[in-house]
């Protein structure tokens, strides 16, 4: 996710220089045209392009608008995540309780596995989300992060990692390994039946925020939007030059590369956004709710041993 004010020239330019290039030798070449070879009738009337200007303004603010709203509604459900996350640490510690009364060590175990049970299914969790992206150079220049399933084994036993990492959805199989977990500690009386009935709740809660997760990544802004988007800003571009250059002349050139830049932003804006578990620059930071995640919930057991933080690389948050 990115925090900074200011953005990199650099990020602007990978993604737009094509388009940038093809729009500035066009405006070149519609100037050479019209004043060094005297060819008539190069131009478009003004009004024409004016009105598709505030037709294309509208169309992209309606698709920007539903893509900040895809991308909104995946903060919102990782947010829930961590609330619920909280909440699951702070149950498994307070409602299993021994029979005896007294300390017992396995209890705490227990208790310690279901916490770290959670801590890999939330890695595993954004991992599920994001491996179906292939990296771009610039990415892997600076994004030198990890993004597979290895992050959740010093979370789990070994047999127990190689039996989640078998499955086609290893996230999902770890709520159920937590559900029969439950299950056998309300059969040794850890669990009444209202706690046990309670963290099931919870747990169906994680269902949630994985199902939620899974409808924005599998189901996309409607085609149609981006696709037209993309002819709809190229066409534009294309015909501004010819708007300008009877009465510009020269300065017809930086004033057409400064209308398409912005229109092309634009565009590139709800491209980056619709789809914020790409592991982009611009999308939802899960690494980072991950590790604060992690260290909550180790905090909670009271170890010390805490994650460390992802740094911010180049105002951008992973």
């Amino acid at each position: 996710m990115i925090v900074s004010r200011n953005l990199s020239f650099q990020q602007v330019l990978f993604y737009a220089w094509k388009s940038l290039l093809y729009f500035s030798t066009l405006s070149i070449a519609v100037y050479f045209l019209h004043y060094e070879l005297a060819i008539p009738n190069l131009t478009v009337p003004f009004e024409a392009v004016a009105l598709l200007s505030t037709a294309l303004a509208i169309f992209l603010g309606f698709k920007n608008n539903n893509a900040y709203d895809r991308w909104w509604e995946a903060r919102k459900i990782w947010g829930m995540l961590v609330n619920y996350s909280r909440a699951w640490g702070r149950e498994v510690l307070t409602l299993g309780i021994d029979e005896s009364g007294k300390p017992s060590e396995e209890l705490a175990q227990w208790q310690r596995r279901l916490i770290y049970r959670h801590i890999a299914f939330v890695h595993a969790l954004r991992v599920f989300l994001r491996q179906r992206r292939a990296y771009n150079k610039y990415q892997d220049e600076f994004f030198e992060t990890s993004n597979t399933y290895d992050d959740i084994r010093p979370f789990l036993t070994t047999d127990e990692a190689e039996e989640v990492l078998a499955k086609d959805n290893p996230p999902n199989y770890l709520l159920m390994i937590q559900g029969r977990e439950l299950q056998e500690a309300y059969q040794r009386g850890w669990l009444s039946d209202y706690r046990f009935v309670k963290l099931s709740q919870t747990l169906t809660e994680f269902n949630n925020h994985q199902g939620m997760s899974e409808r924005i990544k599998n189901t996309p802004l409607p085609r149609a939007y981006s696709y037209y988007s993309r002819i709809f800003v190229f066409l534009h571009g294309t015909l501004v030059p010819f708007a300008f250059v009877d009465f510009l002349g020269v300065f017809n050139i930086p004033l057409a590369m400064l209308i398409n830049f912005i229109f092309l932003s634009l565009d590139q804006i709800g491209e980056r956004t619709e789809d914020p578990f790409e592991n982009r620059p611009g999308d939802t930071p899960l690494t980072s709710i991950s590790v604060t995640i992690e260290g909550n919930l180790k905090e909670m057991l009271g170890e010390t041993d805490m994650p460390e933080k992802p740094a911010m690389i180049k105002g951008i948050v992973l």
